[in-house]
């Protein structure tokens, strides 16, 4: 049985959904999410958790990523990239010293108002739904935040590149069309490419191709516990473990207040808990017996 995570390097025109379905045959596993939507336009990094790495997806879509994108300027379109109907052109080309100036403007935490073309769910309808049918309906801005936001030079299309590090809910489609805005000429996403997600880099991604060809796909899976290596590692006994995670009961314990991955002696990944006030308290059971 299959448990694990697998990062896939996603090829453009598929839907996150595409790779979900796609690897439920090439995994024989049933139970696969990804953490984190990417546009059929976009490419790059999709973490995939499968089998018992599902109950890790909640945890994994809250983290920060990071994206190349493509911004064309003189250009308005209805969908905020280049594969919508065009609203409005502009002749004004901005240079790159007056884009670089209005970059720490987009820096920080700020407010966005997310897309007509988005799965956000405003009376019960998703906003894609009203889009479609030539609806506009009023949103209100969301915080997120851009953690950095630098410019990368211009690619063989003479589109500025932007390498953009932000928070969950971060529309990058958005922020090209509100940078463009500020320079008074319009823009839009011409590209996107993400590099890192859920702590997962390109460096570490493999191709539904390559998965394919693979006599033994399986072995590009990753242990659960990658998605949280930011968080300290603690051995429990055998009798905390089964006497109190087993049964999702807290135990007390001596470590510093705080989240922890917790393995057994064997060294297997049994949770993710909460130390607080010498009590250690179960966020999620990974434990399997």
């Amino acid at each position: 049985m299959a448990n694990g995570i697998i990062v896939i390097d996603k090829q453009e025109d598929w839907t996150s959904m595409d790779v979900c379905a796609k690897l439920r045959g090439i995994l024989g596993e049933r139970r696969i999410g990804h953490a984190g939507t990417l546009d059929p336009m976009a490419t790059g990094v999709l973490p995939v958790f499968v089998g018992r790495a599902t109950r890790a997806v909640e945890f994994a879509v809250e983290g920060e990523k990071e994206y190349l994108a493509g911004i064309r300027l003189g250009l308005v379109t209805d969908t905020q990239d280049t594969t919508g109907r065009v609203l409005e052109e502009s002749a004004i080309r901005p240079t790159l010293d007056a884009l670089s100036a209005v970059l720490p403007l987009f820096t920080g935490d700020i407010l966005q108002i997310p897309p007509m073309y988005s799965a956000i769910k405003i009376n019960g309808k998703r906003l894609y739904e009203l889009a479609r049918k030539g609806k506009e309906v009023e949103r209100q801005p969301r915080p997120i935040t851009i953690y950095s936001l630098t410019l990368e030079g211009q690619n063989e299309n003479g589109d500025y590149l932007l390498r953009v590090r932000c928070s969950k809910g971060t529309y990058i489609r958005t922020l090209c069309h509100d940078i463009g805005t500020i320079l008074g000429c319009g823009g839009v996403m011409s590209s996107l490419r993400r590099t890192m997600a859920a702590g997962f880099t390109l460096d570490e991604s493999v191709t539904l191709d390559t998965l394919m060809a693979d006599e033994n796909p399986q072995r590009h899976l990753t242990s659960i516990d990658r998605c949280f290596a930011q968080h300290p590692s603690l051995v429990c006994t055998d009798v905390e473990r089964d006497k109190f995670i087993r049964n999702g009961t807290p135990y007390f314990t001596s470590v510093c207040d705080g989240t922890y991955r917790v393995y057994d002696e064997a060294d297997n990944f049994l949770m993710i808990g909460q130390a607080n006030s010498e009590k250690m308290t179960t966020i999620k059971s990974f434990f399997t017996v």
